[in-house]
Protein backbone atom coordinates (compact mmCIF):
# COMPACT_ATOMS: atom_id res chain seq x y z
CA UNK A 1 0.00 0.00 0.00
CA UNK A 2 1.36 3.40 -0.98
CA UNK A 3 0.89 5.73 1.96
CA UNK A 4 0.20 9.38 1.19
CA UNK A 5 -0.62 10.55 4.70
CA UNK A 6 0.32 14.07 5.70
CA UNK A 7 0.90 13.05 9.33
CA UNK A 8 4.47 13.24 10.51
CA UNK A 9 6.01 10.51 12.65
CA UNK A 10 6.05 12.90 15.61
CA UNK A 11 2.35 13.66 15.22
CA UNK A 12 1.56 9.96 14.93
CA UNK A 13 3.49 9.19 18.11
CA UNK A 14 1.85 12.04 19.99
CA UNK A 15 -1.61 10.91 18.89
CA UNK A 16 -0.91 7.35 20.07
CA UNK A 17 0.42 8.61 23.40
CA UNK A 18 -2.65 10.78 24.00
CA UNK A 19 -5.14 8.06 23.10
CA UNK A 20 -3.31 5.48 25.21
CA UNK A 21 -3.34 7.79 28.24
CA UNK A 22 -7.08 8.40 27.90
CA UNK A 23 -7.99 4.74 27.40
CA UNK A 24 -5.70 3.57 30.21
CA UNK A 25 -7.33 6.06 32.56
CA UNK A 26 -10.78 4.93 31.46
CA UNK A 27 -9.94 1.24 31.95
CA UNK A 28 -8.52 1.98 35.40
CA UNK A 29 -11.96 3.24 36.43
CA UNK A 30 -14.57 1.41 34.36
CA UNK A 31 -14.77 -2.39 34.39
CA UNK A 32 -16.29 -4.66 31.77
CA UNK A 33 -16.98 -2.01 29.11
CA UNK A 34 -13.65 -1.43 27.29
CA UNK A 35 -15.34 -1.04 23.92
CA UNK A 36 -17.49 1.79 25.26
CA UNK A 37 -14.38 3.80 26.16
CA UNK A 38 -12.97 3.37 22.66
CA UNK A 39 -16.31 4.35 21.11
CA UNK A 40 -16.56 7.53 23.19
CA UNK A 41 -12.97 8.42 22.28
CA UNK A 42 -13.73 7.94 18.58
CA UNK A 43 -16.76 10.21 18.99
CA UNK A 44 -14.53 12.81 20.66
CA UNK A 45 -12.02 12.58 17.81
CA UNK A 46 -14.77 13.44 15.33
CA UNK A 47 -16.81 15.88 17.45
CA UNK A 48 -19.61 13.41 16.92
CA UNK A 49 -22.37 12.13 19.15
CA UNK A 50 -23.06 8.70 20.50
CA UNK A 51 -26.27 6.88 21.43
CA UNK A 52 -26.01 4.28 24.20
CA UNK A 53 -28.69 1.66 24.59
CA UNK A 54 -28.93 -0.61 27.63
CA UNK A 55 -30.89 -1.29 30.76
CA UNK A 56 -30.11 1.06 33.69
CA UNK A 57 -27.02 0.58 35.82
CA UNK A 58 -24.40 -0.44 33.25
CA UNK A 59 -21.98 2.47 33.78
CA UNK A 60 -23.17 4.78 31.01
CA UNK A 61 -23.08 7.88 33.23
CA UNK A 62 -19.88 6.74 34.90
CA UNK A 63 -18.15 6.23 31.55
CA UNK A 64 -19.17 9.71 30.38
CA UNK A 65 -17.89 11.33 33.58
CA UNK A 66 -14.61 9.38 33.51
CA UNK A 67 -13.86 10.42 29.94
CA UNK A 68 -14.70 14.02 30.82
CA UNK A 69 -12.32 13.92 33.80
CA UNK A 70 -9.58 12.39 31.63
CA UNK A 71 -9.47 15.45 29.34
CA UNK A 72 -10.39 18.08 31.95
CA UNK A 73 -13.60 19.00 30.14
CA UNK A 74 -16.88 20.44 31.36
CA UNK A 75 -19.73 17.99 31.99
CA UNK A 76 -23.48 18.45 32.02
CA UNK A 77 -26.19 15.90 32.70
CA UNK A 78 -29.76 16.40 31.48
CA UNK A 79 -32.41 14.02 32.77
CA UNK A 80 -35.06 13.82 30.07
CA UNK A 81 -38.70 13.76 31.14
CA UNK A 82 -41.96 14.29 29.21
CA UNK A 83 -42.37 17.80 30.68
CA UNK A 84 -38.88 18.95 29.61
CA UNK A 85 -39.08 21.84 27.14
CA UNK A 86 -36.44 23.10 24.65
CA UNK A 87 -35.54 26.18 26.74
CA UNK A 88 -34.64 23.87 29.63
CA UNK A 89 -31.85 22.51 27.43
CA UNK A 90 -30.62 25.32 25.18
CA UNK A 91 -31.50 28.31 27.38
CA UNK A 92 -33.86 31.26 27.26
CA UNK A 93 -34.20 34.99 27.87
CA UNK A 94 -35.22 36.24 31.29
CA UNK A 95 -36.54 39.74 31.98
CA UNK A 96 -34.48 41.64 34.55
CA UNK A 97 -36.74 44.13 36.26
CA UNK A 98 -33.79 45.97 37.80
CA UNK A 99 -32.30 46.83 34.41
CA UNK A 100 -35.60 46.72 32.50
CA UNK A 101 -34.04 44.46 29.89
CA UNK A 102 -33.86 40.82 28.84
CA UNK A 103 -30.85 38.73 29.83
CA UNK A 104 -29.85 35.50 28.14
CA UNK A 105 -29.45 32.47 30.37
CA UNK A 106 -27.75 29.67 28.48
CA UNK A 107 -28.79 26.09 29.13
CA UNK A 108 -26.87 22.98 30.20
CA UNK A 109 -26.20 22.00 26.59
CA UNK A 110 -23.22 24.39 26.60
CA UNK A 111 -20.65 21.89 27.89
CA UNK A 112 -17.90 19.79 26.33
CA UNK A 113 -19.71 16.59 27.25
CA UNK A 114 -23.47 16.47 27.61
CA UNK A 115 -25.14 13.35 28.98
CA UNK A 116 -28.70 13.28 27.67
CA UNK A 117 -30.18 10.61 29.91
CA UNK A 118 -33.15 8.65 28.53
CA UNK A 119 -33.55 10.83 25.45
CA UNK A 120 -36.64 8.88 24.39
CA UNK A 121 -38.51 10.17 27.47
CA UNK A 122 -38.44 13.75 26.22
CA UNK A 123 -41.06 15.05 23.81
CA UNK A 124 -40.48 15.22 20.07
CA UNK A 125 -40.16 19.03 20.22
CA UNK A 126 -37.45 18.84 22.87
CA UNK A 127 -35.62 16.08 20.98
CA UNK A 128 -35.70 18.26 17.86
CA UNK A 129 -34.18 21.24 19.71
CA UNK A 130 -31.38 19.10 21.10
CA UNK A 131 -30.65 17.40 17.81
CA UNK A 132 -30.46 20.78 16.08
CA UNK A 133 -27.77 21.84 18.53
CA UNK A 134 -25.97 18.56 17.88
CA UNK A 135 -26.08 18.96 14.10
CA UNK A 136 -25.39 22.68 13.77
CA UNK A 137 -23.12 23.10 16.84
CA UNK A 138 -25.01 26.29 17.62
CA UNK A 139 -28.35 27.48 18.98
CA UNK A 140 -30.37 30.65 18.58
CA UNK A 141 -31.71 32.39 21.68
CA UNK A 142 -33.63 35.63 21.28
CA UNK A 143 -32.43 36.01 17.71
CA UNK A 144 -28.76 35.72 18.66
CA UNK A 145 -26.55 32.76 17.73
CA UNK A 146 -24.54 31.02 20.44
CA UNK A 147 -21.80 28.60 19.42
CA UNK A 148 -21.13 25.29 21.12
CA UNK A 149 -17.65 24.63 22.61
CA UNK A 150 -14.92 23.52 20.18
CA UNK A 151 -15.11 20.05 21.73
CA UNK A 152 -18.80 19.16 21.90
CA UNK A 153 -19.97 15.56 22.36
CA UNK A 154 -23.48 14.47 23.28
CA UNK A 155 -23.83 11.06 24.90
CA UNK A 156 -27.51 10.13 24.77
CA UNK A 157 -28.95 7.05 26.48
CA UNK A 158 -32.13 5.10 26.11
CA UNK A 159 -33.63 2.02 27.74
CA UNK A 160 -34.72 -0.55 25.12
CA UNK A 161 -36.96 -2.45 27.54
CA UNK A 162 -39.30 0.12 29.05
CA UNK A 163 -41.38 1.87 26.38
CA UNK A 164 -44.24 3.32 28.44
CA UNK A 165 -44.25 7.11 28.35
CA UNK A 166 -41.50 7.33 25.73
CA UNK A 167 -41.17 9.08 22.38
CA UNK A 168 -39.23 6.97 19.91
CA UNK A 169 -36.58 8.81 17.91
CA UNK A 170 -37.37 9.18 14.21
CA UNK A 171 -35.05 7.59 11.65
CA UNK A 172 -33.76 11.00 10.51
CA UNK A 173 -32.92 11.88 14.12
CA UNK A 174 -31.17 8.56 14.74
CA UNK A 175 -29.01 9.23 11.69
CA UNK A 176 -27.55 12.29 13.45
CA UNK A 177 -25.68 10.07 15.90
CA UNK A 178 -22.21 9.08 14.81
CA UNK A 179 -22.42 5.74 16.64
CA UNK A 180 -24.96 3.61 18.45
CA UNK A 181 -23.52 1.31 21.11
CA UNK A 182 -25.47 -1.45 22.81
CA UNK A 183 -24.22 -2.51 26.25
CA UNK A 184 -24.59 -5.92 27.88
CA UNK A 185 -24.33 -7.09 31.48
CA UNK A 186 -20.77 -7.67 32.77
CA UNK A 187 -19.53 -11.19 33.43
CA UNK A 188 -19.22 -12.43 37.04
CA UNK A 189 -15.49 -11.68 37.32
CA UNK A 190 -16.00 -8.12 36.07
CA UNK A 191 -18.88 -7.61 38.46
CA UNK A 192 -16.70 -8.67 41.42
CA UNK A 193 -14.03 -6.20 40.25
CA UNK A 194 -16.66 -3.45 40.09
CA UNK A 195 -17.50 -4.08 43.74
CA UNK A 196 -13.80 -4.06 44.62
CA UNK A 197 -13.23 -0.69 42.92
CA UNK A 198 -16.27 0.88 44.54
CA UNK A 199 -15.08 -0.43 47.91
CA UNK A 200 -11.64 1.06 47.23
CA UNK A 201 -13.35 4.38 46.33
CA UNK A 202 -11.47 4.69 43.02
CA UNK A 203 -14.05 7.08 41.58
CA UNK A 204 -13.30 9.78 44.15
CA UNK A 205 -9.75 10.05 42.78
CA UNK A 206 -10.23 12.24 39.71
CA UNK A 207 -7.41 13.52 37.55
CA UNK A 208 -6.86 14.81 34.05
CA UNK A 209 -4.35 12.88 31.95
CA UNK A 210 -4.80 15.20 28.94
CA UNK A 211 -6.64 18.39 28.08
CA UNK A 212 -9.06 19.65 25.45
CA UNK A 213 -6.19 20.89 23.26
CA UNK A 214 -5.06 17.28 23.00
CA UNK A 215 -8.52 16.32 21.75
CA UNK A 216 -8.39 19.10 19.17
CA UNK A 217 -5.02 17.73 18.10
CA UNK A 218 -6.50 14.22 17.73
CA UNK A 219 -9.33 15.63 15.63
CA UNK A 220 -6.88 17.33 13.28
CA UNK A 221 -4.57 14.30 13.13
CA UNK A 222 -7.48 11.97 12.40
CA UNK A 223 -8.43 14.00 9.34
CA UNK A 224 -4.89 13.59 7.98
CA UNK A 225 -4.96 9.78 8.01
CA UNK A 226 -4.64 8.39 4.49
CA UNK A 227 -7.62 6.59 2.94
CA UNK A 228 -6.73 4.63 -0.18
CA UNK A 229 -9.24 4.88 -3.08
CA UNK A 230 -9.76 1.11 -2.92
CA UNK A 231 -10.72 1.30 0.76
CA UNK A 232 -12.91 4.31 0.04
CA UNK A 233 -14.69 2.28 -2.63
CA UNK A 234 -15.05 -0.55 -0.10
CA UNK A 235 -16.92 1.83 2.23
CA UNK A 236 -19.23 2.94 -0.57
CA UNK A 237 -19.86 -0.68 -1.60
CA UNK A 238 -20.94 -1.56 1.95
CA UNK A 239 -23.37 1.35 2.11
CA UNK A 240 -24.69 0.61 -1.37
CA UNK A 241 -25.15 -3.05 -0.43
CA UNK A 242 -27.34 -2.04 2.51
CA UNK A 243 -29.73 -0.45 -0.01
CA UNK A 244 -29.71 -3.42 -2.41
CA UNK A 245 -30.06 -6.33 -0.02
CA UNK A 246 -32.48 -8.22 -2.27
CA UNK A 247 -29.77 -8.55 -4.93
CA UNK A 248 -26.86 -9.31 -2.60
CA UNK A 249 -27.89 -11.30 0.47
CA UNK A 250 -30.07 -14.36 1.00
CA UNK A 251 -33.83 -13.76 0.62
CA UNK A 252 -34.37 -15.21 4.09
CA UNK A 253 -32.61 -12.10 5.44
CA UNK A 254 -33.27 -9.46 2.79
CA UNK A 255 -37.02 -9.75 3.41
CA UNK A 256 -36.55 -8.03 6.77
CA UNK A 257 -34.85 -4.87 5.45
CA UNK A 258 -37.06 -1.86 4.70
CA UNK A 259 -34.43 0.85 4.35
CA UNK A 260 -30.68 0.95 3.87
CA UNK A 261 -28.06 3.36 5.16
CA UNK A 262 -27.78 6.97 4.04
CA UNK A 263 -24.76 8.76 2.62
CA UNK A 264 -24.07 9.95 6.16
CA UNK A 265 -23.19 6.32 6.93
CA UNK A 266 -20.42 6.41 4.31
CA UNK A 267 -19.12 9.69 5.75
CA UNK A 268 -19.20 8.15 9.23
CA UNK A 269 -17.38 5.01 8.07
CA UNK A 270 -14.63 7.20 6.62
CA UNK A 271 -14.26 9.34 9.75
CA UNK A 272 -14.46 6.45 12.21
CA UNK A 273 -12.04 4.22 10.30
CA UNK A 274 -9.47 7.03 10.20
CA UNK A 275 -9.79 7.47 13.97
CA UNK A 276 -9.41 3.73 14.59
CA UNK A 277 -6.30 3.63 12.41
CA UNK A 278 -4.86 6.49 14.47
CA UNK A 279 -5.68 4.68 17.73
CA UNK A 280 -3.77 1.70 16.36
CA UNK A 281 -0.73 3.86 15.59
CA UNK A 282 -1.12 3.85 11.81
CA UNK A 283 -1.32 6.71 9.32
CA UNK A 284 -3.44 4.76 6.83
CA UNK A 285 -6.78 2.93 6.92
CA UNK A 286 -7.19 -0.81 6.36
CA UNK A 287 -10.41 -2.73 5.64
CA UNK A 288 -10.23 -4.05 9.22
CA UNK A 289 -10.48 -0.45 10.45
CA UNK A 290 -13.64 -0.01 8.38
CA UNK A 291 -15.20 -3.16 9.84
CA UNK A 292 -14.12 -2.52 13.44
CA UNK A 293 -17.24 -0.49 14.33
CA UNK A 294 -19.56 -1.71 11.60
CA UNK A 295 -22.38 -2.47 14.05
CA UNK A 296 -22.10 0.89 15.75
CA UNK A 297 -22.13 2.75 12.42
CA UNK A 298 -24.97 0.80 10.79
CA UNK A 299 -27.31 -0.61 13.46
CA UNK A 300 -29.29 2.64 13.77
CA UNK A 301 -29.18 3.40 10.05
CA UNK A 302 -30.62 0.14 8.72
CA UNK A 303 -34.36 -0.12 9.30
CA UNK A 304 -35.96 -3.55 9.78
CA UNK A 305 -39.66 -4.35 9.52
CA UNK A 306 -42.03 -5.80 12.11
CA UNK A 307 -41.43 -9.29 10.78
CA UNK A 308 -37.82 -9.02 11.93
CA UNK A 309 -38.98 -8.12 15.43
CA UNK A 310 -41.44 -11.01 15.44
CA UNK A 311 -38.81 -13.49 14.22
CA UNK A 312 -36.08 -12.17 16.52
CA UNK A 313 -33.77 -11.06 13.70
CA UNK A 314 -31.21 -8.53 14.91
CA UNK A 315 -29.59 -5.71 12.94
CA UNK A 316 -26.18 -7.30 13.57
CA UNK A 317 -27.21 -10.41 11.60
CA UNK A 318 -28.16 -8.27 8.60
CA UNK A 319 -24.97 -6.21 8.88
CA UNK A 320 -22.79 -9.33 8.92
CA UNK A 321 -24.58 -10.59 5.80
CA UNK A 322 -24.02 -7.26 4.05
CA UNK A 323 -20.33 -7.18 4.95
CA UNK A 324 -19.98 -10.78 3.80
CA UNK A 325 -21.51 -9.91 0.42
CA UNK A 326 -19.01 -7.14 -0.33
CA UNK A 327 -15.57 -7.99 -1.72
CA UNK A 328 -12.71 -6.90 0.52
CA UNK A 329 -9.96 -4.98 -1.31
Amino acid sequence: MIVKSTITDEELKRAKDISDKILNYYNSKVVGQPFLGAAILVAMMNNGHILLESVPGLAKTTAAKVMTDAVHGSFSRIQCTPDLIPSDIVGTQIFNMATNSFETKIGPVFANFVLLDEINRSSAKTQSAMLEAMAEHEVTIGGEIYKMPDVFVVIATQNPIEQEGTYELAEAQMDRFLLKVELNYPDPASEVEILNRIEADVFSKREAVCDLNDILFLQEASRKVYLDPAVKQYIVDIVQASRNTKQLIHPNLSQYVTMGASTRAAITFMAVSKSIALLNGRNYVTPDDVRAMRYEVLRHRIMLNFAAVADGVQEETIIDAIIGAVRTP
